[in-house]
């Protein structure tokens, strides 16, 4: 056996793993009411695999009354009729296995829906059995809430309740009650609910906003944040959230979650961590064998700009050190609005997107890639009376819309709803996105679609781009150069990242977007083997 082949033998599934993201509101139509659903994305699991990821994530799909469209879940063990029935998933995870991938559910455990059974019976009195299961608290003496804490959403983190004579923290919307992550029988429960999954035959958890789950008990005031000169839209980014989220048990709740994880065969857990200390939190629930395998914050997300700096100090900080947990890195999702939109102008657009995926393919990490990126799709502006983002319409138009990235997957050119559904989408398709359609794709051996099957072959062929060391080896105004290293193999990546060319002489190139040998043309890149004789 050789080196290589050992390390192959060794490494988890999920170690470098592709994963795409499905947010099912928008990827396919089955029954005509203009909203995904879960047959739906069976019928399009060919496609998927062909792209050579290799797993799926799908947003949540749990009964909910969609006020923050799924993320507010009233029933974590069934299917909202809108995306189908337990029998519907089943047979998506029985085909996408069938096809070689995995299959990863969201679990939002930081809060519920207020329709959810626990939070109305927790509302209905100060003693039943979960009066205790969310968190509650008299107001001031004045009757304002007990403090200054704000929801990410807009306005305070309270609401009142008449029913109980108290306030309920929220840290989004006012439907999406916290829990008491303290409560030793909500973790138990939602442990439960793990387990109904994972005998289900579900892969993995992503696992939602997990440094909410748990708060300060004492409820200390958050001090505010220092004036950083960038405009603030939500009384949200006036704090420093030191109280509110964070809190130091968390960890030994994820010890308790890896330990079931542990008790099946080949699972992966991966969490969503934001907020100013992302880095040390992402690094705490991942430490070691005894917490989460993977986890991912905002580094790109939210990024103003995509620069060989950001990149630099994005990987640096997970380097191949013992103990350290396994990064996993996203440029866009359901929450940020579409990179290409972000990053660069309409003119680059294509150059850049080809850039930026092979970028995504060269990361030391787990890449991520959400629906339609593999088609370079754009962020559609969605109009302000066809919003259905809370947060949008609560802060139009200073923030730009959710919405303008959960548009509907454009299949068919030239048909209604490009090929998404006989009816009328929920969100409007996006006006440049018929050029942009999986067919039309297809169709043409340079599009952006075979060069994302392209780049993600390449990672899948080569260990060293999957899970090798990375060093950074330039990073000026213009140019990322970073070298992969498993096992004696070496591969230079090199990315120009910006409009004007840049000299860079390369032999040995195993993919390349814009390279004549001796330069690379605007967002132009290329990996190559290197010689290490």
């Amino acid at each position: 056996m050789t080196s290589t082949d050992a390390s192959r033998v060794g490494a988890p599934w999920w170690k470098g793993a592709a994963i795409y993201q499905i947010y099912p509101r928008s990827f396919a139509d089955s029954n005509g009411d203009g909203i995904g659903d879960l047959p739906g994305i069976t019928a399009h699991l060919d496609y998927v695999a062909a792209l050579g990821v290799d797993a799926i994530w799908i947003s949540p799909f749990f009964t909910s009354p969609m006020a923050d469209f799924g993320y507010d879940v009233a029933d974590y063990r069934d299917v909202d009729p809108i995306f189908g029935t337990l029998a519907d998933f089943d047979a998506l995870a029985a085909k996408a296995h069938s096809l070689g991938l995995k299959v990863l559910v969201d679990q939002v455990w930081a809060h519920t829906s207020d329709r959810h059974p626990w939070f109305v019976e927790s509302r209905s009195s100060r003693t039943n059995p979960r009066a205790d299961w969310y968190v509650w608290h008299d107001p001031k003496p004045d009757g304002s809430p007990p403090n200054n804490w704000q929801s990410v959403f807009g306005g305070p983190a309270w609401t009142w309740d008449g029913r109980r004579g108290q306030y309920y923290l929220h840290n989004f919307l006012p439907q999406q009650p916290q829990v008491n992550g303290h409560h030793p029988h909500v973790q138990q429960a939602f442990l439960d609910i793990a387990r109904f999954w994972l005998e289900r035959g579900v892969d993995g958890f992503r696992l939602d906003a997990l440094n909410f789950m748990m708060f300060d008990p004492a409820l200390t005031d958050n001090p505010p944040a220092p004036d950083d000169n960038k405009v603030r839209t939500r009384p949200f980014d006036f704090q420093l959230h030191k109280h509110n989220q964070s809190d130091l048990n968390i960890p030994h709740f994820i010890e308790r979650v890896r330990a079931l994880f542990d008790e099946y065969d080949a699972r992966f857990t991966v969490a969503e961590v934001g907020g100013a200390e992302s880095e040390r939190e992402m690094k705490l629930y991942t430490q070691g064998q005894r917490r989460l395998n993977s986890a991912y914050g905002f580094d790109f997300l939210y990024a103003d700009a995509l620069t060989p700096a950001v990149v630099r100090e994005a990987v640096e900080k997970w380097p191949a050190t013992p103990g350290l947990g396994w990064p996993s890195w996203a440029f866009e999702n359901h929450d940020a609005p579409r990179a290409v939109s972000r990053w660069t102008a309409p003119g680059e657009a294509r150059a850049f997107a080809r850039m930026k995926m092979l970028l995504l393919g060269s990361l030391r990490g787990s890449p991520i890639v959400y629906y339609g990126e593999e088609l370079g799709l754009t962020q559609v502006d969605v109009p302000f009376e066809q919003l259905q983002d809370p947060e949008a319409i609560a802060n139009w138009p200073l923030t730009l819309s959710r919405d303008g990235a959960r548009t509907p997957m454009p299949w068919r050119s030239g048909a209604p709803a490009l090929g998404f559904s006989a009816g009328e989408p929920w969100l409007p398709v996006g006006p440049d996105h018929d050029a942009l359609a999986v067919d039309r794709q297809e169709a043409d051996p340079a599009s952006m679609l075979h060069w994302t099957r392209a780049v993600l072959a390449l990672r899948k062929a080569h260990p060293a781009l999957r899970r090798g060391d990375l060093t950074v080896v330039r990073a000026d105004a213009a140019m990322l150069v970073i070298e992969r290293t498993l096992d004696g193999e070496t591969l230079v990546c090199a990315f120009n990242m910006t409009a004007a060319p840049q000299p860079f002489a390369a032999t040995g190139v195993l993919i390349e977007t814009g390279h004549d040998g001796e330069r690379l043309a605007p967002f132009g890149a290329l990996v190559a083997r290197k010689d290490n004789a």
